[in-house]
């Protein structure tokens, strides 16, 4: 595999005569670099005028190896070519290098060049591009690469150094200015005299000044661009001050994988900072950081996430009862999010505003987070790229473990991780209570092995403590609500009124969809056609999860087991006479042959569901087969003298509203281990929560449970 190197712009504020002085120093030999052995000049050319000298040089190095290494490949030395070529008109110097030990099996290119700043004609720019392939290398070729890079990446770190060195001798020598060169004067002096340097052949730099210290313009504006250009550049002062510090690999992954979309993406480009998650996110592994960070571009430009903070506006039921908010920044600058999540009514969001509009409630608050990292960065002058999250789960109990909103809430994370790595620093959690274990269980498979150790977690009121809160926040702005003085402007919560519930239609007609499908499904129920459902359990000791609203009617929920598979229902006669049969409404499942107590059984009490009912339980399974769920309309006493439908009630159910039942429903099948292990037991989980209850049924059996909330 061939390993590539690029670097970014390192400026020296010296002229370019200057740094030329300094460079010639290094040679024969540097004892700043002790495995620079020596180095002799083998060609030296110069053109007529003197402006252009080519030097050619044969450079020996000592192997920096293990010594059995070293004596399997049978040398001590490796020797390199290197070409320089001094352009004293246009002040640049280029330098080609490639190796001479091991040509036919290794190849190694490094190409450097020092030119004029463009913004500051006395000060000069350094960039250096190398590449390695190893073609074969006595079977040890990951062995040598990995040397290869380790020895050339620390021979990259005192680059600078050995230039600012042999500048501070030339100080104590006396020498801080070296004229430029001009031609030789052939006839007219005056002319020669006052002949002005010829115009710098250098590109634009996107650097933070040419002056010391910053420019007016926006840094960290300037990476993101309309239109890519190859020719713009990172300087290295710039990284260390608005990225941070990175080896030079680091450094190179970053300038290769900006480069790469300059050239090859159409459209916006993310900023360094994004970008640079990315690569962290992947432990700059550049092939797999720019396969994830492609998938992010196109996913962002699909839903149009670059103009959301502007475009999206919050329902005002967020407003009300999404309890999180920003909250000033921790103690090392990060911005600072609280979320009172133990305070929050998760089914009632789901059910009142759907998936699509709390994932876009995540999403604007990490594009918010984004912008004010970037903010924080300039007012506390160093590199702040991700925040800080406060969690408070006081509050936090089995009725929030509803397992629709932790599908939900899993869906989310996914996205999250997928399209903002690295941008948690840190998350504190706060007064997690017994419950918090079995949601840790589900949702910490989705999360980042980096992330999850950026995770703190107090229990009680231990975050009061040494080695609590007070580490990470300053005191003074502390919520009030944890004991501090800072008032949180932060909603308080509550319960969603069922009124605002919406429809399962309205759910599932949602257009432009972050997430691929939704949760939950939607039946009708008619007269003497029950909507029913066949779910296979290879293993005994599965559990059947279920979670559904009575939106419309009075239901009669039953749970069958059968060994037998059941038959698609035959063709209905009546549909040859033009009469829509009750297979368009409603598959059944259980033939109408079929011998209750021979043919299936009744493995769950028969449940009365009334309107407005919400229902989640579960079964644990005795038996492998198949299993029928049932929802079956329910009349009243006085309709109900016969238990066999009629034909009139049938043909009737198909026209008159008031024979029809509307449900919405979500299903799951878990095995036990992960039934037992995730979620202890459904039994205490409510759908509803209780102070929303009037009245709260509940219907348990050895082997199931279900639960009911008004």
């Amino acid at each position: 595999m061939v390993q590539e190197y690029q670097s970014p712009v390192r400026v020296y504020k010296h002229p370019f005569e200057l740094i030329m002085a300094a460079y010639v120093r290094r040679f024969p030999k540097c004892p700043l670099i002790p495995i620079f052995v020596d180095s002799e000049v083998i060609s030296e050319s110069q053109s007529e005028d003197g402006s252009t000298l080519v030097t050619e040089r044969r450079c020996k190095i000592e192997a920096d190896a293990p010594r059995l290494f070293k004596r399997m490949a049978g040398v001590d030395y490796l020797y390199f070519i290197q070409k320089n070529t001094l352009n004293r008109k246009d002040r640049t110097l280029h330098i080609e290098v490639h190796n001479e030990t091991f040509s036919s099996r290794v190849f190694v290119c490094e190409c450097c060049k020092y030119t004029v700043h463009p913004e500051n004609e006395d000060w000069t720019c350094f960039e250096q591009t190398a590449s390695l392939d190893i073609k074969s290398f006595f079977g040890f070729e990951s062995s040598a690469e990995k040397i290869a890079m380790k020895q050339y990446a620390s021979s990259i770190k005192k680059g600078k150094e050995i230039v600012e060195y042999y500048l501070r001798q030339l100080e104590e020598e006396g020498i801080t200015y070296i004229p430029r060169w001009t031609p030789p004067v052939v006839s007219d002096t005056t002319a020669a005299r006052l002949q002005l340097p010829p115009p710098s052949t250098a590109r634009v730099i996107p650097i933070n000044s040419a002056k010391d210290g910053l420019s007016n313009k926006d840094t960290l504006g300037h990476t993101e661009l309309v239109a890519g250009s190859p020719d713009d550049k990172l300087d290295a002062d710039y990284i260390r001050r608005y990225l941070g510090d990175l080896t030079p690999l680091q450094e190179s992954c970053l300038i290769r994988l900006r480069q790469w979309l300059q050239e090859t993406h159409k459209g916006k480009i993310p900023k360094d900072q994004h970008v640079l998650r990315f690569l962290r996110a992947r432990d700059f592994n550049l092939d797999k950081a720019r396969e994830l960070l492609c998938q992010s571009l196109t996913w962002r430009k699909q839903h149009q996430v670059d103009f959301l903070l502007d475009t999206w506006e919050r329902p005002q039921l967020l407003h009300d009862y999404y309890t999180g908010g920003w909250h000033h920044h921790d103690r090392d600058g990060r911005p600072l999010y609280i979320l009172r999540l133990g305070q929050m009514d998760i089914k009632g969001l789901v059910r009142a505003l759907g998936e699509e509009a709390l994932l876009r409630q995540v999403l604007s608050i990490n594009e918010e987070g984004l912008r004010r990292c970037e903010e924080n960065t300039r007012v506390f002058g160093r590199p702040i790229s991700c925040w800080t999250c406060l969690a408070d789960l006081e509050g936090l109990t089995m009725r929030h473990l509803w397992r629709p909103g932790i599908k939900a809430l899993l869906r989310i994370i996914e996205v999250v991780e997928a399209n903002y790595p690295e941008t948690l620093g840190r998350l504190l959690i706060l007064r997690a209570p017994r419950v918090f274990p079995v949601l840790w269980t589900l949702i910490s498979p989705l999360i980042d092995e980096n992330t999850r150790k950026k995770f703190l977690v107090y229990a009680g009121n231990d975050y009061q403590g040494p080695g609590g809160l007070v580490d990470y926040i300053d005191r003074e702005i502390i919520p009030d609500f944890l004991g501090g003085d800072s008032m949180c402007e932060i909603p308080e919560g509550g319960m969603v009124p069922k009124s605002l519930y919406r429809t399962a239609e309205e759910l599932e007609s949602e257009e432009n969809r972050l997430l691929t499908d939704s949760i939950y499904k939607s039946a009708s129920i008619f007269k003497g056609a029950p909507y029913e459902m066949l779910i296979e359990i290879t293993e005994a000791s599965s559990v059947i999860t279920w979670d559904f609203d009575v939106s419309k009617g009075d239901v009669i929920f039953n749970i069958y087991h059968s060994k037998r598979l059941p038959q698609p229902p035959k063709k209905d006669t009546l549909a040859t006479h033009g009469i829509t049969s009750l297979g368009a409404v409603n598959a059944q499942l259980i033939d109408k042959s079929w011998v209750l107590g021979q043919d299936y059984s009744l493995v769950e009490k028969a449940l009365t569901c009334r309107e407005g009912e919400s229902v989640q339980g579960s079964h644990i399974t005795r038996w492998p087969g198949f299993y029928i769920l049932q929802w079956r309309f329910h009349s009243s006493p006085a309709c109900s003298a016969s238990s066999l439908p009629r034909v009139d009630d049938v043909l009737a159910s198909l026209q008159v509203s008031s024979h029809k039942c509307k449900i919405m429903y979500y299903t799951e099948v878990l095995a036990s281990h992960d039934f037992r292990g995730s979620m202890t037991s459904l039994e205490s989980s409510h759908s509803g929560f209780s102070q929303l209850s009037a009245v709260t049924t509940s219907s348990r059996q050895s082997q199931a449970s279900s639960t009911i909330s008004r």
